[in-house]
């Protein structure tokens, strides 16, 4: 049997021929990086390859000094012989399905993605291959999202009724992707639109790549000044912290896919929870699955043994990888126990430990 052209590693999923890690989950000597959230760009790797949209976000978050080499989507790139090409995965700005082709094989490894079209990002592209690794993150029938202008026409709504009442709309998103796709969606004419640090400091990237968003101010910037009426947009660790003692009388709210399931709203202590997900459903993991006509599939992030199965019994040969979850410690202590501007570089982990779901749903 010939040699798989990607195996499954102590630092995550390694091409031995083209000498090269796919979102390696520690320290490597060539790195190639799906997108910048911090379970999947790992600091103090040797170099970096990345696509060209993400540059701007994977240097926010990289000390300046990172090797990192950039190439358009669709573009080849040859590492030891092995073709290697970045593919839109819809999920944030720069994110990218990698695809490995060698010796009549090809692979594609997703990373993060989603299918619904973003005004932030580039569109999903679906890419045919013999073995596709794919995310389950939400890979339950249970996920199936709603329209995200839906989403968003609830969002306008929750803002106009707490400026009407005079109060500030503080709502939680991720800082890198969720918090810019937020700002760019809702209705910017109901009022202004303030942000913690973290956010600023990535929008700054985001216009720096040349994407579109409505005017944001930077909170801590803003002043003593009248908060009702103003919709400010922070990272979830932002939540119970002195920092929203600044806004007076408001009403909070978290945008997460996890706000489709019942009693997530108050375990996150929110007054709103806008389920509005940068992952696919269930209906469009199994669309996308069907799509690339991949004979085998792996399976990791999320409901692995769920999906799995499913596919087992419908004759493709599935099998799990495990990884490690590191995402929303870091990108709790990245994103800000202060709300400063200049927010420290991802350091690396802590401890080994898996440390709950990533931080980027």
């Amino acid at each position: 049997m010939a040699e798989s052209l990607i195996l499954v590693t102590d630092a995550g999923l390694y091409c031995p021929i083209g000498d090269f890690y796919i979102d390696p989950w520690f320290p490597v000597p060539r790195a190639v990086v799906t997108h910048a959230h911090a379970d999947h760009l790992r600091w103090g790797c040797g170099s970096y390859l990345i696509s060209a949209d993400g540059l701007h976000v994977t240097r926010a978050r990289l000390s300046d000094d990172a090797a990192i080499q950039t190439a358009a989507y669709g573009e080849a790139v040859l590492l030891n012989g092995v073709r290697v090409s970045l593919h839109p995965a819809g999920h944030i700005l720069g994110s990218a399905q990698v695809r490995v082709e060698y010796g009549g094989q090809v692979w594609v490894i997703t990373g993060d993605y989603k299918t619904e079209i973003d005004a932030t990002c580039a569109p999903f592209e679906l890419v045919r291959c013999h073995t596709f690794v794919t995310e389950s993150t939400f890979g339950l029938p249970i996920y199936r999202w709603q329209p995200q202008r839906t989403i968003f026409d609830d969002i306008d709504s929750w803002w106009r009724a707490n400026r009407d009442a005079g109060r500030a709309s503080v709502i939680y998103g991720y800082a890198l992707g969720k918090a810019q796709r937020i700002i760019a969606g809702v209705d910017p004419t109901i009022g202004g639109i303030y942000t913690h640090g973290a956010v600023e400091r990535i929008n700054r990237a985001y216009r720096e790549s040349g994407v579109q968003l409505p005017a944001t101010t930077y909170a801590a910037a803003a002043g003593k000044r009248d908060w009702g009426g103003s919709l400010i947009v922070a990272p979830p660790s932002a939540n119970g912290t002195p920092w929203l003692r600044r806004f007076g009388n408001l009403s909070t709210a978290f945008a997460s896919g996890w706000m489709s399931i019942r009693g997530a709203r108050r375990r996150r202590s929110v007054d709103r929870g806008f389920a509005l997900s940068d992952h696919l459903d269930w209906d469009n993991l199994m669309r996308v699955i069907d799509g690339t006509g991949a004979e085998s599939v792996w399976v990791t992030h999320g409901y692995t043994a769920v999906v799995t199965r499913w596919l087992t019994e419908r004759g493709i040969d599935a099998r799990i990888v495990t990884t490690r979850y590191e995402g929303e410690a870091i990108e709790a202590a990245e994103s800000v126990e202060s709300d400063e501007l200049t927010d420290p570089v991802i350091a690396p982990p802590a401890s080994d430990g898996i440390a709950g779901i990533a931080g980027d749903l």
